[in-house]
C-alpha cells in the first residue's frame, strides 16, 4: 500500500479523499491556491504546499508545479479527485514518466475516452448502443447543417471535448443550429482549448442513467449497479438517486452488463461512470464515459456499503478485486443533492462569507463538505460548496428524511440553491419519480 498520497484536488473532495486515507494509514499531502490558505483540506493533510495565485491556471491546472510537489514530497501516488485534471490525459502521461501512480486509468485511456467523437467510434465499434449521430468533427456550420439534415431535427450540438454542460445546445431547426453553432463553439475553444463540435439526434424528455465500473489490473470488471442523474440544469446535475425508479430489473441487469462490455471493451483499469441516455421505451444509449470519481459517487456508496475512493487506491496499488459481481447487492435507497453557493433563481454564483451554518443530523444523514462559519467562498472556484446525502429502506422513506434535512439546513451571508431543493423534494412528480432530464425547466 501507498505511504504517501499528494491530492490534486481541493473542497470537499479533498477533504473526502483525506478522510480515506486516514483510514488506510496513508499520509497526504495537499496542494493550495492563495485563495484556499485557510481552506480545511489545507488544514487536515498531513502536509501541504502553496502553488500558486487564485486564478485555477495558475494553480490547480498547473500540471509542472504540482508534480515538482509530488517528487520533493516524495509522494508515491496522485489523486486527482474529479474536475480540474482528472480527466487531463497529460497530467496522467506526465505522472507516468515522474514515476508517479495516477490514482484512475492509463493516459491513453483517458485521452480515448475524453473526445467524446472517439469515446462514440470506439463504443460503436464494441456494439455498445450509441445514439444516432456523426464520428467526425464539423469543420464550419454548414458541415453542420448538412450533418444534422441526415440525422433529423431535433438534434444536439456538442462540444467534443466537453463536460460539465458546457458547448452543449438543442436546435430544432436550421436556424437555430445557425444561431448557436458558432457560440457554443468559441465556448468550446475557451473552455477546452478544443473547438471541435458534432451533432446527434436529440431524444425527447430522456432520463440520464449511469453506471458505476470497477475494474482491477487483472481485467476483473464489475458494475456497481446505476444512479439516476435525470434532475438538471443547464446540463448539470443537481439530484442524484440510486437506485432508479424508472428500471425493471431486466433492464437494469442489463445496462449493467453493457457498461462491463463497455468499460472490456477498451481494457480499462480503476473506478469509471459509463454514462446513458434513456427514452420513455428504455431504449438506453451510451453518452459518454467519466474516467473518474464521480461527484455523485456516495450515493452509490450508500446503497452498495463500497468506499470508491478507497477502492481506486488499492487498485492504483496493484490490489485485486476481493469480491464478485454477485456478491454486489443493493441495500435501500439514496439520494443526494448537491448545494451551490448561487442564486436559486437565477443560478448566479454567490460568493461572500458564510456567517452562519446549521447542518441536519442523523444515522441516515451524510455530508460532504468543507466549509464552516466565517469561511469565505471566493468566485474563482466551482460554487458547489456542499453535498448532502441521506439514505432510507425505501425511497419515500430517503424522500422525507430529505425533506426534514433540508428544512433544518441552515446558511447564511450568501444565497444557495436550498429553496429550490426544497421545491423539487417536495414536488409530486419528483415523488412519483417522474425525474426526467427537462424536470426543473418543466415543473420549476
Amino acid at each position: 500500500m501507498f505511504k504517501k498520497i499528494l491530492i490534486a484536488n481541493r473542497g470537499e473532495i479533498a477533504v473526502r479523499i483525506i478522510r480515506t486515507c486516514k483510514t488506510l494509514g496513508i499520509k497526504t499531502i495537499a496542494v493550495y491556491s492563495e485563495a484556499d490558505s485557510n481552506a480545511l483540506h489545507v488544514k487536515m493533510a498531513d502536509e501541504a504546499f502553496l502553488i500558486g495565485n487564485p486564478r485555477i491556471s495558475e494553480s490547480y491546472l498547473n500540471i509542472s508545479k504540482i508534480l515538482e510537489v509530488a517528487v520533493s514530497s516524495k509522494a508515491e501516488a496522485i489523486h486527482p479527485g474529479y474536475g480540474l485534471l482528472s480527466e487531463n490525459a497529460e497530467f496522467a502521461r506526465q505522472c507516468e514518466e515522474a514515476a508517479i501512480v495516477f490514482i484512475g486509468p492509463p493516459s491513453h485511456i483517458i485521452e480515448q475516452m475524453g473526445s467524446k467523437i472517439k469515446s462514440r467510434k470506439t463504443m460503436e465499434a464494441a456494439g455498445i448502443p450509441i445514439i444516432s449521430g456523426i464520428t467526425y468533427p464539423l469543420k464550419d456550420v454548414e458541415n453542420a447543417i448538412s450533418a444534422a439534415s441526415q440525422i433529423g431535427y431535433p438534434i444536439m450540438l456538442k462540444a467534443s471535448a466537453g463536460g460539465g454542460g458546457i458547448g452543449i445546445q438543442i436546435a430544432r431547426s436550421e436556424d437555430e443550429l445557425r444561431k448557436i453553432f458558432s457560440g457554443n463553439q468559441r465556448r468550446a475553444e475557451s473552455f477546452f482549448g478544443d473547438g471541435s463540435m458534432f451533432v446527434e439526434q436529440y431524444i425527447e424528455n430522456p432520463r440520464h442513467i449511469e453506471i458505476q465500473v470497477i475494474a482491477d489490473n487483472t481485467g476483473k470488471t464489475l458494475h456497481l449497479w446505476e444512479r439516476e442523474c435525470s434532475i438538471q440544469r443547464r446540463h448539470q446535475k443537481v439530484v442524484e438517486e440510486a437506485p432508479s425508479t424508472f428500471l425493471d430489473e431486466e433492464t437494469r441487469v442489463l445496462m449493467g452488463e453493457t457498461a462491463v462490455k463497455a468499460a472490456k471493451s477498451i481494457g480499462y483499469t480503476n473506478i469509471g461512470t459509463i454514462e446513458f441516455l434513456i427514452d420513455e421505451e428504455k431504449n438506453f444509449y451510451f453518452l459518454e464515459m467519466n474516467t473518474r470519481l464521480q461527484v455523485e459517487h456516495p450515493v452509490t456508496e450508500e446503497i452498495t456499503g463500497i468506499d470508491l475512493v478507497a477502492e481506486q487506491i488499492k487498485i492504483a496499488a496493484g490490489y485485486q478485486l476481493t469480491y464478485n459481481q454477485d456478491e454486489v447487492k443493493r441495500d435501500g435507497h439514496a439520494i443526494e443533492v448537491r448545494i451551490y453557493a448561487e442564486d436559486p433563481k437565477t443560478f448566479f454564483p454567490s460568493p461572500g462569507t458564510i456567517t452562519k451554518l446549521e447542518l441536519p443530523e442523523g444515522s441516515n444523514i451524510r455530508h460532504e463538505l468543507a466549509v464552516k462559519e466565517q469561511y469565505v467562498v471566493t468566485p474563482f472556484y466551482d460554487p458547489m460548496i456542499a453535498k448532502l446525502i441521506v439514505k432510507g429502506s425505501s425511497r419515500a422513506e430517503a424522500i422525507t428524511t430529505l425533506q426534514e434535512a433540508l428544512l433544518k439546513y441552515k446558511v447564511e451571508g450568501i444565497k444557495t440553491n436550498i429553496p429550490m431543493l426544497q421545491a423539487i423534494s417536495t414536488h409530486p412528480e419528483y415523488k412519483k419519480g417522474n425525474t426526467s432530464t427537462h424536470f426543473i425547466s418543466k415543473y420549476l
